[in-house]
């Protein structure tokens, strides 16, 4: 028995069992590269009938000075497949309005991160420097069971406070209408963003992976008001900004928040499927 257990033994030498083993080995995971490789040109890509939308004051300017306007002052840059911008500018004796992009491809120079994560991390820090927190991205918790039957749904809490969606009354007596405030007087520093219900600085849906956009009012001297939206969004490992300002002086009322959202995201659509081509 002695002689067949040396026979079953011989031939397996440790060097020969280490060699197999790493032979089983698996090599590290590469993390895939972004869907992007190159930027379009950024002051081209933005059609004229936009900018006649965006910058009304041109249309009042010579020729020569119209058609600069049109065409845009590239943003300085060392490298055009990693980073692009262009700044357009018109101004009326009232009214001045400024449109710039700046146009960010992201590249992950660890294996293990993938170009897509990287720009979602330089999207994010950007995100939350505007004060607009992040959603979860994991599933919420579950929710508190139900009550036992036979206790009515909607009914105030323990402490005296109306359920949600109960109408609340104002100090007048008068049921509260819910009509969204406007926006206070500027004092002279920047505030928060509109007051109004629906377009507070927020993330936004349906415009590429991720976006949200940012709203602040503020006074550029003793009769003006200055109003700049940036609409933000990421598709794969791109991020575009769009930013858009109009300021007034003397009597015009300050620029609206509504007109100017809503033109900004418009842009920032476009730009999007401009990316999908």
């Amino acid at each position: 028995m002695g002689a067949g257990l040396t026979a079953c033994s011989a031939g397996a030498p440790a060097d020969d069992i280490a060699v197999d083993a790493k032979a089983g080995q698996a090599a590290a995971p590469v993390a895939p590269p972004g869907r992007y490789r190159t930027l379009f040109e950024p002051c081209g890509a933005v059609a004229q009938a936009t900018l006649k939308d965006l910058l009304p004051g041109a249309a009042a300017l010579p020729d020569a000075e119209r058609d600069k306007a049109y065409r845009g002052v590239a943003a300085v840059t060392y490298d055009t497949d990693r980073r692009v911008g262009c700044t357009w500018k018109a101004d009326t004796p009232d009214t001045s309005h400024r449109l710039s992009l700046d146009i960010e491809r992201v590249v992950s120079y660890d294996a293990a991160v993938s170009d897509d994560d990287r720009a979602q991390e330089v999207y994010v820090r950007k995100q939350l420097a505007a004060g607009i927190p992040v959603p979860p991205t994991t599933p919420p918790s579950p929710t508190t069971p139900p009550s036992p039957t036979g206790t009515p749904t909607g009914t105030p809490s323990a402490a005296g406070k109306p359920a949600s969606g109960a109408t609340t009354t104002a100090p007048s007596g008068k049921p509260s209408t819910g009509t969204p405030t406007t926006d206070a007087p500027s004092t002279g520093a920047p505030s928060t963003g509109p007051t109004s219900t629906g377009l507070e600085p927020r993330v936004l849906d349906g415009l590429g992976d991720v976006a949200y956009v940012d709203d602040i009012l503020s006074t550029a001297g003793a009769n003006s008001h200055q109003r700049a939206v940036s609409v933000v969004f990421r598709t794969s490992n791109v991020i575009v900004t769009v930013s858009y300002q109009e300021q007034t002086t003397g009597s015009a009322e300050a620029p609206d928040s509504a007109e100017l959202q809503e033109k900004a995201r418009n842009l920032a659509r476009q730009l999007a499927d401009r990316l999908e081509e």
